[in-house]
C-alpha cells in the first residue's frame, strides 16, 4: 500500500447498536476498494473483521478491528468497533483515534439503545459523523420511517443525502439529492430517478439545500434571492457543516447486497475530516498542529496478547514518523523502547511496512513496557497525548482455578488480560480471600474466561463473589486469659488482661500497651499485639475480619523461667476472642454509592426495585431526558445489578457504583449469615 499524506487519510470509526451490520459494511467497503477478493460473511465466520474464535462463535464483534483500504486516491482506515455494550472499552479506543464516524442504523429496527449511546459518545467527543441506514434489503425495511425516527431521537440536523429506491426485495439503489441522480445495483450505475419518488426527492432536496445555505451568509443571500447554487458550493459548504457538526447527512444502502456502499465511501472522502484538519490534543490541555516534520508523537490505543506473536501494540501517529528498527521513548513509563518490524494491520493479517507516517495507524510486536494509553515520542522532546478515557467496571465475579496446574498460571493470565483490556480489573478481596475480576457485564467476563483458556491454557470458573462482611463490637468489655502448661522441663506461661472498646469510626483496629510496674515485661508486649492482630482476622460471630476495635493491654503476669513470646502471643489471641464474645458483636456489610441514569418513563420501576433491595434513595436529578437516581445500597443486594438493570430497561439505563462505608447488618439477616457459615464449617 502506498504512503498517504496528512490530507489523504480518513480514520473513520464504524459505530452502532449490536447487530446493525457494521462488520458486513466494513467487508463490503474492503471488497469495493479491492483490498479483499471475495465478500466474507459474519454468519459463517469468514469476515475480515471478526477473526477471533470468540467472535466467530458468538457472531458478534468483541474486539476493535483495523481495516485499511484505498479509495479515490485516499486511504480510509476503517475502525470496526463492537456494538455490544459490554465491549465499550474497544469502542472508546477506536473513537479516540478517529477524526470521523459512521453510525450504522438498521432499516428494520431503527434507532436502538446502542445507537443513542454511540450518538452520545460522539456528541461528547465532538466527532463529525455520517449516518448509514443499512439492511434496506431486509423485510420491514422502511427508509422514510427510519429517517423520521432518527430526526425525532437524534435531532433535526440529521438530513438525508440519499433516498432509498424501493425496499426489501425491491431495493434497487439510491437517489443522490445533491447530484440529483439515481444510482442502482452494486456497481452504482447512473439511472433515471423513478417517477414515484419525484415529489419526495424535491421535498427532501429543498430541506437539504436550505440547511446547507444557512451555514454560509453568501449562500443564504443567493438562496433567498432565488439564484442557482452550484453543486461545488453545496458540496464544500456541506463539508464545513459536517465537520462543525451542524449537519449530519443520512445515507442508505445494503451492506450484504453491497448496494450503495461505494456512495458511503465517497461521502467519507467528501465530507469527513482528515488528520490535517484536527489539532493534536496534549494531556496538559494544550493542542498543536499536526505535522510530518515535527518530533514523533504516537498514541497506543490497543494492546493484544498473542500466544504466537507475543504482545502486539496498535498505535496512531499524530506527529512525525515512526520507522521500523528504530528507538522511541515512552513518555508515560519514562523508558526507551526498541521498535522492530512495523505492520499495517487488516483484521488479523499483518503487512510489513518500513514506516508509519503522520495521521496513519500501524502496529508493532514485542514492546516491553508500553501499554494502552501510553505516548511514544522522542526522548529529547517528550510529550504526553491526551489518553483514552475508559469507563469504570460495573460488574464483578470471583475467579476460581479448576485444577492445581491452573492455580499457578491464573495470576499471570489475569494480569495479561487486564493489560490487553483496560476495562478489566483484577483485585484480591482480603476479607474473603477471593480473586475478583471486574468488567462491563456478564458477557464481558465470560469472554475473558474463554480467552484465558484459549490463549493461556488456564481453565477457570466464575461465581458471584462472597460479600466481604466485617465484625465489630458494640460495647466495651474486659477479658483475661492465662496460657499455662506444664510438661517435663520448661513450662509455658503467659497471662494478659485486655480492655476492648468500640471505635466510632469503625476504621482500622488500634492496640495500646498500658502496663504499669512491669507486670508484663516490655519485650513481650509486641508478642501480645501480634496475637491480637492475628486473632482479629477471624471474628467470633461468623469468622469475618474484625474492625473498629481499640484493644488496651492494661495488666498481666509472667514467670521468670516459663514465659516466652509465643506464650504471650497465645494469651493475647485468647483474651481478644473472649473480649469480642462479651462485647455484643455485630456483623457489618459494605454499603455502596449507586448512581443510576435512567429514562424518565422507567424511573418509577427502578426506584421500586431499589426499595426492594434495602436501598436508601438519596435524591434524583433530571439530566437531558433522563433521571439520575442517587442511592446507597448494601453490596449483598446488587451483586448482579448489571444483569437486573439490563433486563428491566432493555439496556437503556446505565449505572456506576463505588464503595462508601460499612453499616450494621439487620438482625434477621445476621442470623441467616451466621447459620450459613456454621453449616459450611460442618
Amino acid at each position: 500500500m502506498q504512503k498517504y499524506g496528512l490530507d489523504k487519510i480518513h480514520n473513520t470509526a464504524l459505530l452502532s447498536h449490536g447487530g446493525a451490520g457494521k462488520t458486513s459494511l466494513a467487508e463490503a467497503m474492503l471488497f469495493n476498494a479491492g483490498a479483499i477478493g471475495r465478500l466474507g460473511k459474519v454468519d459463517d465466520g469468514s469476515s475480515t473483521s471478526d477473526y477471533d474464535p470468540d467472535e466467530i462463535k458468538r457472531k458478534i464483534s468483541i474486539n476493535l478491528s483495523l481495516l485499511p483500504c484505498e479509495w479515490r486516491d485516499a486511504k480510509i482506515n476503517v475502525i470496526d468497533a463492537p456494538g455490544y455494550t459490554d465491549f465499550v472499552g474497544e469502542l472508546r479506543a477506536g473513537m479516540r483515534v478517529s477524526e470521523g464516524a459512521v453510525i450504522v442504523v438498521c432499516a428494520a429496527s431503527g434507532v436502538e439503545v446502542g445507537t443513542e449511546m454511540v450518538w452520545g459518545y460522539c456528541e461528547e467527543a465532538k466527532l463529525p459523523r455520517l449516518i448509514f441506514v443499512n439492511k434496506m434489503d431486509r423485510e420491514n425495511a422502511d427508509f422514510f420511517k427510519i429517517v423520521e425516527e432518527i430526526r425525532a431521537k437524534l435531532g433535526p440536523r440529521c438530513l438525508p443525502l440519499n433516498l432509498a429506491i424501493g425496499a426489501h426485495t425491491g431495493f434497487e439503489g439510491v437517489v443522490d439529492l445533491l447530484a440529483m441522480k439515481a444510482f442502482t445495483g452494486t456497481q452504482s450505475k447512473e439511472a433515471v430517478i423513478p417517477e414515484a419518488l419525484k415529489a419526495q426527492v424535491d421535498s427532501y432536496r429543498e430541506k437539504l439545500v436550505e440547511a446547507i445555505a444557512e451555514i454560509d451568509d453568501a449562500l443564504i443571500e443567493k438562496y433567498l434571492g432565488g439564484e442557482e447554487i452550484t453543486p461545488e458550493e453545496l458540496n464544500n459548504t456541506l463539508r464545513q457543516a459536517v465537520i462543525a457538526g451542524s449537519i449530519v447527512p443520512i445515507l442508505t444502502g445494503s451492506a450484504l447486497q453491497n448496494v450503495a456502499v461505494n456512495r458511503l465511501m465517497d461521502a467519507i472522502c467528501d465530507y469527513l475530516p482528515v488528520p490535517a484538519e484536527q489539532k493534536v490534543a496534549v494531556s496538559d490541555g494544550s493542542s498543536v498542529d499536526p505535522s510530518e516534520t515535527s518530533p514523533l508523537a504516537a498514541l497506543v490505543f490497543k494492546t493484544t496478547a498473542d500466544p504466537y506473536v507475543g504482545k502486539l501494540t496498535y498505535f496512531r501517529v499524530y506527529n512525525g514518523v515512526i520507522s521500523s528498527n528504530s528507538q522511541v521513548y515512552n513518555a508515560n513509563q519514562k523508558a526507551a523502547e526498541r521498535v522492530g518490524q512495523l505492520f499495517m494491520m487488516r483484521g488479523k493479517t499483518q503487512e510489513p511496512v518500513t514506516e508509519v507516517g503522520t495521521g496513519d495507524i500501524g502496529a508493532v510486536a514485542k514492546l516491553n513496557v508500553t501499554g494502552t494509553g501510553d505516548t511514544l515520542c522522542v526522548q529529547d522532546k517528550p510529550v504526553k497525548l491526551t489518553p483514552i478515557v475508559f469507563p469504570k467496571p460495573t460488574y464483578r465475579e470471583a475467579v476460581y482455578p479448576k485444577t492445581k496446574t491452573d492455580v499457578d498460571k491464573m495470576g499471570m493470565a489475569l494480569s495479561r488480560l487486564a493489560e490487553e483490556d483496560p476495562t478489566l480489573q483484577v483485585q484480591r478481596e482480603m476479607g474473603t480471600g477471593e480473586t475478583i475480576l471486574s468488567g462491563m457485564g456478564d458477557t464481558h467476563l465470560a469472554v475473558a474466561a474463554e480467552k484465558m483458556q484459549r490463549k493461556f491454557g488456564v481453565n477457570v470458573e466464575l461465581a458471584i463473589p462472597k460479600v466481604p462482611y466485617r465484625e465489630t463490637i458494640t460495647i466495651s468489655s474486659k477479658a483475661e486469659y492465662k496460657h499455662k502448661k506444664q510438661s517435663g522441663g520448661h513450662g509455658q506461661y503467659g497471662h494478659v488482661l485486655l480492655e476492648l472498646e468500640p471505635l466510632t469510626e469503625r476504621g482500622d483496629n488500634e492496640f495500646v500497651g498500658k502496663i504499669v510496674g512491669g507486670s508484663v515485661p516490655k519485650n513481650y508486649i509486641p508478642a501480645v499485639e501480634k496475637g491480637v492482630v492475628e486473632a482479629a482476622q477471624e471474628g467470633v460471630l461468623a469468622g469475618y475480619p474484625v474492625v473498629g476495635v481499640k484493644t488496651t493491654l492494661y495488666d498481666g503476669s509472667f514467670h521468670q523461667v516459663d514465659s516466652s513470646e509465643i506464650c504471650f502471643k497465645i494469651a493475647g489471641a485468647g483474651a481478644l476472642r473472649k473480649g469480642l464474645s462479651d462485647g455484643q458483636p455485630i456483623l457489618l456489610e459494605p454499603i455502596m454509592n449507586l448512581k443510576v441514569t435512567v429514562p424518565n418513563d422507567l424511573t418509577g420501576d427502578i426506584i421500586g426495585d431499589l426499595n426492594a433491595k434495602r436501598a436508601r434513595v438519596l435524591g434524583m436529578n433530571p439530566e437531558g431526558g433522563n433521571n439520575v437516581i442517587e442511592a446507597q445500597v448494601p453490596l449483598a443486594e446488587v451483586q448482579r445489578y448489571a444483569i437486573d438493570l439490563k433486563s428491566m430497561t432493555q439496556g437503556r439505563a446505565t449505572y456506576t457504583m463505588e464503595f462508601d462505608h460499612y453499616e450494621e447488618v439487620p438482625a434477621q439477616i445476621t442470623q441467616k449469615i451466621v447459620a450459613q457459615k456454621q453449616s459450611e464449617k460442618e
